[in-house]
């Protein structure tokens, strides 16, 4: 199984990478951990709609380039549903059972992501109803995968 995860935006301080990298190598025991990070588009300090939809759009075409056909793909987004952990983990023992071997997780920027990256979402998924960087979220995310996989095979960490 491969589990891709499209980020705008990478890691840069060295705690964050450290995080990340405990999933990493965690996850390297159920399956396969693809990262493609994208680069943010610049923005100045105050930009107008305009400015922030265009910047979306690009971001959008680079994000869509980097999805596989056939995979499973779901965008993280303030409009996507909350599920439990139990929840989240059967989603995707369910969908393996169904043939689908590559998920990809979007994490926008801080200005989230276009309507045509969360349209091409087979689920939309949000993590909280708070606001989290999204270098935490990308680690948050990590951290979820590995306890759905966790719990679909029975291990301990769940508890």
């Amino acid at each position: 199984m491969v589990i891709k995860i499209i980020s705008v935006g990478k890691l840069k301080e060295k705690y964050f990478r450290e995080a990340f990298g405990e999933y990493e190598k965690r996850l390297s025991a159920f399956c396969r951990l693809e990262c493609d990070e994208i680069e943010q588009e610049k923005l100045p300090d105050d930009p107008s709609e305009k400015e922030i939809k265009k910047a979306l759009e690009t971001e959008a075409d680079k994000i869509l380039q980097k999805i596989p056909a056939g995979s499973f793909v779901i965008p993280l987004c303030i409009e996507g549903k909350q599920r439990t952990s139990e929840v989240f983990s059967d989603l995707i023992a369910k969908k393996s059972a169904e043939g689908i071997n590559t998920f990809v997780f979007v994490i926008g920027g801080s200005f989230g992501l276009s309507d045509r990256v969360k349209s091409a979402g087979d689920i939309k998924l949000s993590m909280s109803e708070m606001t989290f960087p999204h270098r935490l979220a990308k680690i948050m995310l990590a951290e979820q995968i590995y306890r759905a996989f966790a719990i679909i095979n029975n291990r301990k960490y769940h508890k």
